[in-house]
C-alpha cells in the first residue's frame, strides 16, 4: 500500500547519487522524522529540484512511500536558509552527521525538529557555538533514548554535588571519585548542563563527556564532521 504525505516541513541531511540522473535524499522531516526518498532526475541541469535539494534550507516535501525508500514528488524551498560560513557552516554540517546517525528512520521527533530549526538561526546569528551544540546533544540523546542523568548518581542515587568530582559512565551515569583527575567532571559542569545554564568553564568538561556518551552510542565509529574543526 502506498502512502502519500504532502507539504511536510524538511530540512535536506545528506544525498548521494542514484542511478545516473537521481539523487537520495535523506531528510529531517517534523512529523515523520528522517525518511529517505529518491529524487527522480534531480541530476539533471534542467532538474526543477537541482538548487533545492540542499542542507539547512528549510523546505515542504512530499513524497509517495511505499517501501522504506519513498519517491519525492515535490519540494519547495519557503525561507531563506541561514547564512551559514565558517566555523557555523562546521557546525551544521555536525548537526547532521548526528541526526543521520542517531535518529531511525520514520521516527518522529517534532520537538527535536522545532531545535534544529532554531540552533541553525542562532549558529547564523553568530551565537557561541559550544553551549548551542553541547544542549542540542542533551536533547537529541534524550530524543532517542539516551538520555543523560545529570542530576543524581546512578548508583545509590545521591545528588550531584557542584564541588565533587565524577566519572560519567555512558550507559549508566555519573559515579562519586575523589577528586580531579583524567576523564572526570566535576559536578558544577553536570549541573550546568542538567540546568542547561552553560559558563564558559564548564565547556570543555562537557565537550569531552558529550563526546565520549555520543562515541559509545555510535560503536565507537567516528563522526567525520569533528575532523574539521573542534566541536
Amino acid at each position: 500500500m502506498t502512502s502519500r504525505v504532502q507539504m511536510e516541513p524538511a530540512y535536506v541531511l545528506h544525498t548521494r547519487a542514484f542511478r545516473e540522473t537521481s539523487l537520495i535524499v535523506e531528510s529531517f522531516t517534523r512529523e515523520h522524522g528522517r525518511i529517505a526518498v529518491v529524487a527522480r532526475g534531480a541530476k539533471s541541469a534542467k532538474s526543477r529540484w537541482r538548487n533545492v535539494l540542499q542542507p539547512f534550507r528549510p523546505l515542504l516535501v512530499s513524497w509517495n512511500q511505499k517501501s522504506d525508500l519513498g519517491t519525492l514528488t515535490a519540494a519547495d524551498q519557503i525561507a531563506s536558509p541561514p547564512p551559514l560560513q565558517g566555523q557555523a557552516l562546521y557546525c551544521g554540517l555536525y548537526l547532521n552527521e548526528l541526526l543521520m546517525r542517531l535518529l531511525h528512520r520514520g521516527d518522529p521527533h517534532a520537538e527535536l525538529f522545532e531545535r534544529y530549526r532554531n540552533i541553525l538561526m542562532d549558529l547564523a546569528s553568530n551565537a557561541p557555538p559550544q553551549p548551542l551544540l553541547r544542549i542540542f546533544e542533551k536533547h537529541l540523546l534524550e530524543s532517542v533514548g539516551y538520555a543523560l542523568l545529570l542530576d543524581r548518581e546512578y548508583k545509590g542515587g545521591a545528588a550531584i554535588e557542584v564541588a565533587q568530582w565524577y566519572v560519567y559512565e555512558p550507559e549508566r551515569g555519573p559515579l562519586l571519585v575523589a577528586g580531579a583527575g583524567e576523564g572526570r567532571i566535576s559536578g558544577a559542569a553536570l549541573q550546568a548542563l542538567h540546568t542547561e545554564q552553560l559558563e564558559s568553564e564548564h565547556l570543555p568538561e562537557l565537550r569531552m563527556l558529550m563526546r565520549a556518551v555520543i562515541s559509545y552510542h555510535l560503536g565507537g565509529k567516528p563522526l567525520a564532521s569533528q575532523s574539521l574543526f573542534s566541536t
